[in-house]
């Protein structure tokens, strides 16, 4: 093997959540713009809707979100009243488009909204857009702040699908990243979100925390299994303290080394594989009978900001501060503080500050990285057909991939005629985002000139 695997897993790269990365947005694109590409979609572009709420009872250690601590109401209700206005200004631009296929209430904590606001919010969505009788409609949820009440007004809304922040049941690792939640909590959760019909339930963990360890993690993934969750993601904690400053409150010296962080990945991804759950792409994990597990199978399975996704909406729509939306032209990306956010929509106009307008090439590299990151291979050959692109144009993504093909963890296939395929092995799936880097023309440059700092490959 020309690099042992732990090289791989210390390399910084992208989640590839989006191509190109978010860091490479900027003010050209603007609330002109953003108007003129609503104004083009089409009846046949479906549409998925997601709001951001950054408010949190109080702030996680690990948080990597987009947040602030709250204990007030005030706050939340005049946020709801600004995000209402936000749904019907973009309604008013969407009314040549289809469906709305998937809604995914995101934050911080959105169940912190009052229940009328959760109401009101969800009756401005029925008015301003058409909701589709199959939507998926799911949200994010604290456990320790879901109760009986709370699981009612879910149901009342559409909810029909909650994801729960676990990370991980032992005492020590939550006193260590500031979220201390028994089982015993997610237990009632789950059992407050089920008697009011919501069956479909995702579980969040996270491995590379401080204080976790082989038996730690293990029993973490016991007790999760003991409340069969449709769904489980298992994410690496990323250490960013110079994004987050709040992540300095965490003890750097007790975080696993990079050999314990692989260790522990593997342990808690064979627990789940033994446990019959299906692998999906990167970090994520379901049951055979999930729509997930389904969508992988026949080829559908989606990837944007909140990760693999089912996401049947071609067209996707931010709501809220620092929100991120996609649609055909390019990227959007709303203000990311509250008060310039609430004053755009107040003069009736998009709060957007940047975006990136997609070239043909960034569609090409776009289709390859998500291909790769869902489904584990591309057919290069027929994506460059599709983009009126040539296999050429990806000569240096070959380059980049010679380590990894000489190591067994991807195979490379470069026929005549320009017939070409890649393929992340068995072996590769855990370094696929360093397949999918290879082919990122932007990265190179964000390295150099310290654009954007990533977090580690595994």
């Amino acid at each position: 093997m020309t690099n042992d695997p732990l090289s791989y897993a210390l390399r910084n790269v992208p989640r590839y959540t989006s191509y190109p990365t978010a860091p490479h947005f900027h003010g050209g694109v603007t609330a002109d713009t953003y108007a003129d590409w609503l104004g083009a979609l089409k009846p046949d572009d479906t549409l998925s809707l997601y709001l951001h709420v950054p408010y949190c009872r109080e702030l996680c250690h690990y948080c990597g979100c987009h947040t602030k601590a709250t204990r007030q109401e005030a706050p939340l209700v005049s946020y709801a009243a600004a995000l209402g206005q936000e749904i019907e200004l973009v309604g008013k631009h969407v009314q040549k488009a289809g469906p709305v296929r998937h809604i995914h209430w995101g934050g911080g904590t959105p169940s912190l909204l009052p229940r009328q606001s959760l109401i009101d919010l969800t009756v401005s969505m029925r008015v301003h857009f058409d909701l589709s009788p199959d939507l998926e409609h799911a949200i994010e949820l604290d456990p320790r702040l879901v109760s009986a009440q709370l699981a009612d007004t879910l149901a009342t809304i559409g909810i029909n699908r909650a994801s729960l922040g676990v990370q991980d049941f032992d005492l020590n690792v939550q006193k260590a990243i500031g979220r201390v939640q028994p089982y015993e909590v997610v237990e009632k959760a789950t059992t407050h979100l089920r008697s009011a019909g919501l069956d479909a339930l995702n579980f969040d963990l996270m491995y590379g925390l401080p204080g976790q360890s082989s038996a730690t993690i293990l029993d973490t993934v016991e007790k999760t299994l003991s409340l069969a969750p449709g769904r489980i993601a298992l994410f690496g904690y990323a250490h960013v303290p110079w994004m987050r400053k709040h992540q300095r409150l965490i003890d750097e010296k007790a975080l696993p080394s990079a050999a314990e962080r692989l260790e522990l990945a593997d342990l808690a991804r064979n627990a789940l594989l033994d446990a019959g759950y299906v692998a999906i792409g990167l970090d994520h994990f379901a049951r055979a009978d999930d729509s997930m597990a389904i969508a992988l199978s026949d080829g559908s399975l989606k990837r944007n900001f909140q990760g693999y996704t089912t996401d049947r909406g071609e067209q996707l729509i931010g709501l809220g501060v620092s929100s991120i939306g996609k649609l055909s032209n390019g990227y959007i990306q709303n203000m990311p503080d509250v008060g310039n956010w609430r004053r755009s929509i107040m003069s009736g106009e998009f709060p957007v500050c940047k975006g990136l307008a997609l070239s043909a090439d960034d569609r090409l590299r776009g289709q390859i990285i998500e291909d790769l990151m869902t489904n584990y291979t591309c057919d290069l050959a027929q994506v460059c057909k599709t983009h009126g692109l040539s296999i050429q144009d990806l000569s240096e993504a070959f380059t980049a991939l010679e380590d990894l093909a000489e190591d067994g963890l991807v195979d490379l296939e470069l026929g005549a005629n320009d017939n070409a395929r890649v393929k992340v092995t068995a072996a590769g799936r855990p370094y696929v985002r360093l397949a999918a880097a290879a082919f990122d023309a932007y990265l190179a440059d964000s390295m150099a000139t310290g654009k954007a700092r990533h977090s580690a490959a595994v």
